[in-house]
């Protein structure tokens, strides 16, 4: 096989294996949780409160992305929704890796930041993160509502309100699904938070 007969088809398969996971999301199971979770979200920034969002790597990119469809606009253009990324402060992130640990990178945030009726959403394609963990219980301890996003193989048990689970053990793939379901979350907190804009 030609080189680049081997490469159409190594596209081909990624594409055909995203459509798979994407096309898994539309079940009732996590359908309704995706409705949950952005209630949950809309809930909170109706009574003052704000999202915060963590994770590691592309999935704090994940992070910073949805926090700007929070602050700027998603499809309408409206009065920012208040959400903050604890993914983007160097001094912060390598002061506290320094001086603590990276497993207390989000929990210190959390502690700092977050006041009961906010949100934290956190996200790992694994569901193993440390660090992600040790927010989503922090912030359980402090009346915090909180939400997973991860892969089929994570083992956080009760540690989140909400578990959105992508069921699929490749990463790049968990990692398509997951921007889809927050890009799904920022157009239903703006539909219902911006009717009138």
């Amino acid at each position: 096989m030609e080189a680049g007969m081997r490469d159409a088809e190594v596209i081909r398969s990624a594409i055909e294996s995203t459509m798979e996971c994407l096309e898994s999301l539309m079940d009732d199971e996590r359908v309704g949780l995706i409705l949950q979770a952005s209630t949950a979200i809309t809930d909170s920034i109706r009574k003052g409160n704000k999202l915060m969002i963590c994770g590691n790597g592309g999935s704090a990119a994940d992070a910073q992305h949805l926090a700007g469809e929070f602050m700027c606009r998603f499809l309408k253009n409206r009065e920012p929704l208040p959400a903050v990324a604890l993914t983007t402060d160097s001094s912060v992130l390598t002061s506290i890796s320094n001086d603590y640990s990276y497993a207390d990178v989000f929990e210190r945030q959390v502690r700092a930041l977050g006041k009961e009726g906010d949100v934290l959403l956190g996200i790992s394609t694994s569901g193993n993160s440390v660090n992600v963990l040790n927010a989503l219980a922090e912030a359980g301890r402090r009346g915090i509502g909180t939400i997973l996003l991860t892969g089929e193989t994570q083992t956080a048990g009760g540690l989140a309100d909400l578990v959105i689970t992508v069921p699929s053990t490749n990463t790049p793939r968990i990692q398509e699904a997951h921007l889809l379901i927050e890009h799904v979350i920022a157009e239903l907190v703006e539909q219902e938070l911006c009717k009138d804009d």
